[in-house]
């Protein structure tokens, strides 16, 4: 019977001829006698063997690898596109604030005042949450695919509201982690299987882009700056296309980076500061979005511009 099954294997016109990776691993585990030889790492298979792997000169392959994988596993689960969310790792929520206050009041002023900032901030991981449920509960479905996924890094505050929101709306979510020196994990609320691991902050930040049709920035750090201002930049180079781009936060922008100031000495553009749109609210970054895409009721493509 197993005869008469290959046979008709070996006839059959759509089957391949070479067997595939997994199965030549098979192969090897089952046939390899157990001498120096196959001992020996030089003889693992090459896509076996993570040590060749993780050599300096493979680094061209990882990059690629990272490329890839990703860009598989969310074109198999059905992302067409994105509403990506940056912003601080260490604002707290709103729920966490009172508890935050207490403990900061004997602390010494400076660390005091920080503690207050962060919590003024708050408002801003509600807000984040608000556009999450809010973008994922449009369902918009278009070519197949489903369209402005949420996607954050994968983290604790406002990448956690955002992968919150989606999740209370019933919806999937993707993080897109990276390895960092000291310890750190997806936030529960990322859907497990659109959960990334990036080594290469190049390679996550070109998955934060690849499929973005509309960014929501956020306060926050380096991270965030990095992220935003590479956006900015591909976009006044002409490198990408324009896009949404909803900055929350305006007295905290204004007060950390003189973007007046940046035109103003000539080193851009007045009409550069077009570029994204400050928001302070969901409702209000929703229905920039809306009006970009001209979308129908904030739901549908329809054919005029809300």
């Amino acid at each position: 019977m197993a005869d008469e099954e290959t046979k008709k294997s070996e006839r059959d016109l759509a089957d391949r001829k070479f067997y595939p990776a997994d199965q030549e691993a098979a192969f090897s585990d089952r046939a390899s006698p157990d001498t120096p030889q196959t001992r020996h790492p030089a003889y693992r298979l090459a896509f076996r063997d993570t040590d060749f792997l993780l050599r300096d000169e493979l680094r061209p392959v990882r990059f690629q690898l990272e490329l890839l994988k990703p860009e598989m596993l969310l074109d198999e689960a059905g992302v067409g596109s994105t509403l990506v969310m940056y912003g601080s790792a260490r604002i707290p929520p709103p729920e966490s604030v009172a508890e935050a206050m207490e403990g900061a009041v004997k602390l010494p002023e400076a660390e005091r005042r920080v503690v207050e900032n962060l919590a003024k901030k708050a408002k801003y991981y509600g807000e984040a949450y608000k556009l999450a449920k809010l973008a994922s509960e449009k369902s918009i479905i278009e070519d197949g695919k489903r369209q402005f996924v949420i996607c954050s890094g994968g983290g604790p505050s406002i990448m956690e509201a955002a992968n919150k929101g989606a999740s209370d709306a019933g919806a999937e979510s993707i993080g897109l982690n990276i390895v960092l020196p000291h310890e750190q994990a997806p936030n529960s609320y990322v859907t497990p299987y659109l959960s990334f691991q990036f080594h290469y902050f190049a390679l996550r930040k070109m998955h934060f882009l690849l499929r973005a049709k509309a960014v929501a920035v956020f306060p926050g750090g380096f991270g965030t700056f990095d992220e935003f201002f590479e956006l900015l930049t591909l976009i006044q180079t002409g490198k990408m296309k324009p896009m949404p781009i909803l900055l929350f936060g305006k007295d905290f922008w204004n007060r950390v980076v003189d973007f007046e100031a940046l035109a103003d000495e000539g080193t851009i553009n007045h009409k550069d500061l077009e570029l994204f749109r400050w928001c302070e609210t969901a409702e209000e970054a929703w229905e920039k979005i809306a009006g970009f895409y001209q979308l129908d009721d904030y739901g549908s493509p329809g054919d005029e511009a809300v």
